[in-house]
């Protein structure tokens, strides 16, 4: 098992950053690659961002692609993402979640996740 926790969203302008981190417990000297999804009222969950287990690759939906900025310490069992250039269409809850190694894009392919952070972009 593989407990997961967000924290760093909060309220912010058009234009401006957050942080998000996650940190992780329990299991986590499995391989597991790491993502971040994202849940805007009334849509389907939907992939923002995703890294390997070593942290060699990422991947980025295109919506977000030279914004926002995907990393882990394995050491600290963290998993960051920055958000730069913040749009009232990033308003979502932003969950974390452990899955293949490899860093699938697709949320059915996520064994754990967390509870979510609420991130509101004002325009």
């Amino acid at each position: 098992q593989v407990q997961l926790a967000e924290s760093g969203g909060g309220l912010v302008q058009s234009g401006g950053s957050l942080r998000l981190s996650c940190a992780a417990s329990g299991r986590t000297f499995s391989p597991y690659g790491m993502g971040w999804f994202r849940q805007a009222p009334g849509k389907e969950r939907e992939f923002v961002s995703s890294i390997s287990w070593s942290g060699g690759s990422t991947y980025y939906a295109d919506s977000v692609k030279g914004r926002f900025t995907i990393s882990r310490d394995s050491v600290k069992n963290t998993l960051n993402l920055q958000m730069n250039s913040l749009k009232p269409e990033d308003t979502a809850v932003y969950y974390c979640a452990a899955g293949p190694a490899y860093a699938s894009r697709w949320p059915g392919e996520y064994n754990y996740w967390g509870q979510g952070t609420q991130v509101t972009v004002s325009s």
